[in-house]
């Protein structure tokens, strides 16, 4: 059975949406800012979250920006917003679907099964925002520099590009100050830089942060 954390801060709809969704999922957390979010999904590491756009603390994509790349779970936004700009930042941050909130309950419990399997699920309406939006952007190039680094080099890069400190980063990741020293040090060489400061000008020419 799929397992769903759901993330809203409106108690009264997550009990709605429980009681819609039924036994055909299981719901082992919930949550009502992005803080409680952030810790009930790395504590429960669910199969899928059922993610608000809008919520205290940042909203979802601080959400998808805090635990990038630390949890296995697939996300899918479930908000009352169908604006253009909500769409196209939430699956620029991670999330694998959106849907409204007037979806019905079998229609979400098969959007939930969907994205727990790898495929990307949108309302309708919303799946033209998401085309329009990657069409009119080019595509980006091989980058063999980027390339040379680990998938937690690029994180550790990411963290330090947005002027995270190595104790912070060492949080973040859930690794030790001396490993995040390590994983610096491997990419300064490996990108042939000197320091932190050269670092961030590299991933924000790459639009990485």
């Amino acid at each position: 059975m799929t397992r769903v954390v759901l993330v809203d801060d409106h108690q009264m709809f997550r009990t709605g949406v429980k009681a819609e969704l039924g036994d055909a999922v299981e719901v082992v957390g919930e949550a009502g800012d992005v803080d409680e979010a952030v810790s009930v999904i790395r504590a429960t590491r669910p199969d899928v979250v059922l993610l608000d756009v809008h919520l205290p603390g940042g909203g979802g994509i601080e959400v998808l920006r805090r635990l990038h790349g630390s949890v296995p779970s697939r996300f899918l936004a479930l908000s009352v917003s169908d604006a253009a700009e909500d769409v196209i930042g939430v699956v620029r941050g991670g999330a694998r679907g959106y849907v409204t909130k007037t979806i019905s309950g079998p229609e979400l419990t098969d959007a939930i099964a969907r994205v727990a399997e790898g495929d990307a699920v949108f309302s309708p309406r919303l799946a033209g925002f998401v085309l329009d939006a990657f069409a009119a952007t080019d595509v980006p190039a091989v980058d063999p520099e980027l390339d040379r680094l680990t998938q937690r080099e690029r994180e550790v890069l990411r963290l330090i590009a947005r002027g995270y400190a190595y104790k912070e980063i060492a949080k973040e990741l859930f690794i030790s100050v001396k490993t995040v020293e390590t994983h610096v040090s491997s990419v300064l060489r490996k990108l042939q830089l000197s320091n932190r400061h050269e670092l961030s000008r590299w991933a924000a020419a790459r639009r990485l942060v």
